[in-house]
């Protein structure tokens, strides 16, 4: 496995180079880079590594400019110090997130789940690796804390009503809003995007079916085989457009389904 490091203490960038060696001796540090510039001119002039290890604050900027800058095509895992950056990351390649001081056996999860992921998104003719497969099946276990939103509190009308999670069937978008569907059936505005919200909610029990709509397990009442390997899902409660899954997400929703 070929991985860089961007890393703009040089300290701290020895020692995970070290601790990274440490977990798995196979592993080959490509180089080791320090701010945006140097990490968007490394990979405009290279072949992508097989992972990325990123701090966020560089000297010359936050590591998310990189991404706007050059086509990033490899996962990578977060190493930072800051917690507030967590659902930020997932929205580009991320497929973990640490925070410092990193532990070793934290980091060899992450390592492992990559070398896992790769396994089984791999490319059986070259072995290489699809990170859009990648990244979508990740959300569905990325979140680097275990305290998942329990309940919100969510308007209706001139006061404010909790609602707890285990009461929600769905989350969707509409007209650029983000709503909950309840299984009562009611329906609630919540100041949260589907990304957002993918980011709170433990992925044991919700998945993102696609842009519209983030569903609990429970709510999937029937699964049907659809045209070009897509899935259509039938809703408790209904929902009023079509819930299609695409080709791409059908072996990841199956797997979270428990087939």
């Amino acid at each position: 496995m070929k991985v860089i490091i961007i890393e703009d203490e040089a300290l701290a960038a020895r020692q995970l180079k070290a601790m990274v060696q440490e977990c798995d001796e196979s592993i080959e540090v490509l180089t080791m880079l320090d701010s945006v510039e140097a990490s968007v001119a490394w990979l405009q002039a290279n072949e992508s590594p097989d992972l990325l290890l990123m701090d966020i604050e560089l000297v010359d900027g936050q590591s998310f400019e990189i991404f706007n800058q050059v086509e990033v095509k490899s996962p990578v895992i977060f190493t930072t110090a800051y917690n507030e950056y967590a659902i930020q990351a997932f929205r580009v390649n991320s497929i973990d997130y640490l925070l410092k001081p990193i532990d070793e056996k934290a980091l060899q999860r992450s390592l492992q789940k990559f070398k896992e992921l790769k396994k089984l998104y791999g490319n059986t003719s070259d072995n290489s690796l699809s990170i859009n497969e990648l990244v979508n099946a990740i959300k569905q276990t990325k979140l680097p804390q275990t305290d998942y939103r329990e309940r919100f509190l969510l308007k209706q009308g001139s006061r404010l009503v909790p609602i707890a999670v285990e009461d929600i069937a769905y989350f969707y978008s509409q007209e650029r809003l983000t709503f909950v569907k309840t299984w009562d059936e009611r329906s609630y505005v919540i100041d949260y995007t589907l990304d957002e919200l993918e980011c709170i909610l433990n992925p044991s029990c919700f998945f993102r079916a696609n842009r519209q709509i983030i569903l609990c397990a429970k709510a999937v009442d029937k699964v049907h085989l659809h045209f070009n390997s897509r899935l259509k899902l039938d809703l408790k409660p209904a929902t009023v457009e079509e819930v299609f899954i695409s080709r791409d997400k059908s072996g990841e929703f199956r797997l979270w389904m428990g087939e």
